[in-house]
């Protein structure tokens, strides 16, 4: 047994090279959707180009209006500064950690709030900021208590 845990080890050294894709080997479309890492992909560690290379497989499996939202998307996470993109991982840090049924419950909420019309969103939000900080406190009380 203590000679074969250094004989399995030294293969799967060996091996890793292997495993490691170079930027050659990735296809033409992963290449165009990695195209701002090319420079870079030699010294990405193994562990984030798999990830990487799974993003990509789950981008080529969105439709159009999906990949159209993502880039949405990821133009507006780059238009933050540094402190709200921290502040933004926090609060999805902070979701993450609720239970199943608060997040189902969130879900909901900002659900039907999508389904407002802009007029009455922003009569929401204007009501909201009118608000003091007990009665903000007191409608975060409600709606936990609600189903």
């Amino acid at each position: 047994m203590k000679r074969l845990l250094p004989g399995c080890l030294l293969l799967m050294a060996c091996l890793q090279p292997a495993l490691a894709q170079q930027w050659t080997e990735l296809t033409a479309q992963q290449q165009e959707l990695l195209a701002p890492l090319a420079d870079k992909w030699a010294e990405i560690p193994e562990e984030r180009r798999q990830k990487l290379l799974r993003g990509a497989e789950r981008w080529n499996g969105l439709s159009p209006e999906q990949q159209q939202r993502m880039r949405a998307r990821m133009q507006a996470w780059q238009r933050l500064n540094p402190e709200e993109q921290a502040e933004a991982r926090q609060r999805f840090q902070s979701f993450r950690q609720l239970p199943p049924e608060e997040r189902r419950r969130l879900r909901h909420a900002q659900q039907r709030f999508r389904e407002l019309s802009p007029e009455q969103r922003e009569r929401l939000r204007q009501r909201y900021r009118e608000m003091t900080p007990e009665q903000r406190q007191a409608l975060k009380e409600r709606r936990r208590r609600q189903p």
